[in-house]
């Protein structure tokens, strides 16, 4: 058997938002209180290649819908030495604001996507507010656009996209939202974006409001678990804690950036 490579992986954390606890489980919270949110791009290196998970979200957006916007993402991914004009391929979880803004300043990536997402951000349920604030439109036509110059690949399940990286369809949140499993020196990291967005999510079993299906998002968060070889693998997308648990890049990029492909400072007591 052909050995896998292992890939080095990182979380950038590029803005924030302040809110309560009862924003983040359906149903509420019984004690509720403060709990940020914060907001996240990923890079997996190694085997010669840089692929970047997700691109955020711009300063209008970020102004528009009322986000600590911290940094350019774009420009924060040249501080862990990747410039976005070079980059060969990004993979968008879904197709949510925060995930897939910036898409234009990747000039020669391949974007990679469920279907399903696409399907659904250009179909029939966006005639109602409650499943389409979550998009922003030219973000979504934009994509469309891409896919007329041959640059999306669309995909209908779990796809290998490169030895050691795969991507896996786990819909909910989103109609088409998928993670992405990559080997590292300590184990298989499973990045989850929104599949759960804080490690209570998944812990408790009280997902996240914000859904198209609260049945397959449970059934979303087993597959997150078969994943992973233990909880301590599994990096939500949202939750500060990321930056707590998780070793700074650099003594210069501490609250900016972390390394995911050791293992978390608790990581005793999430196995």
């Amino acid at each position: 058997m052909t050995e896998l490579p292992t890939y080095e992986v990182f979380a950038l954390r590029y803005a924030m938002r302040e809110a309560m606890r009862s924003d983040h489980f359906i149903g509420g919270d019984p004690h509720d209180g403060p709990m940020p949110m914060d907001y996240f791009l990923w890079l997996i290196r190694g085997a010669g290649r840089s692929i970047v998970v997700d691109s955020g979200f711009t300063a209008e957006v970020a102004a528009r819908r009322k986000r600590t916007f911290l940094r350019d993402p774009i420009e924060a991914l040249r501080l862990l030495g990747v410039e976005a004009e070079r980059v060969q391929d990004v993979v968008l979880t879904h197709l949510h604001y925060d995930h897939v803004g910036n898409f234009h300043r990747f000039p020669v990536a391949t974007f990679h996507l469920q279907e399903a997402d696409l399907h659904f951000a250009c179909g029939r349920h966006m005639r109602y507010g409650h499943l389409r604030h979550a998009f922003e439109v030219e973000d979504v036509v934009g994509i469309v656009r891409l896919n007329f110059a041959e640059r999306v690949r669309l995909y209908t399940g779990q796809v290998e996209l490169a030895p050691g990286i795969t991507l896996h369809p786990a819909p909910g949140h989103s109609a088409g939202l998928q993670f992405v499993r990559v080997n590292t020196a300590r184990g298989a990291v499973v990045l989850a974006s929104d599949v759960t967005h804080f490690y209570e999510n998944l812990e408790t079993g009280r997902p996240f409001p914000i859904c198209v299906s609260v049945a397959e998002m449970l059934e979303s968060h087993d597959r997150l678990r078969a994943a992973a070889p233990s909880l301590a693998h599994i990096v939500p997308g949202h939750d500060p804690e990321v930056m707590r648990r998780y070793p700074a890049v650099s003594p210069e990029l501490e609250g900016i950036a972390v390394r995911l492909d050791v293992p978390p400072a608790e990581a005793a007591g999430h196995s």
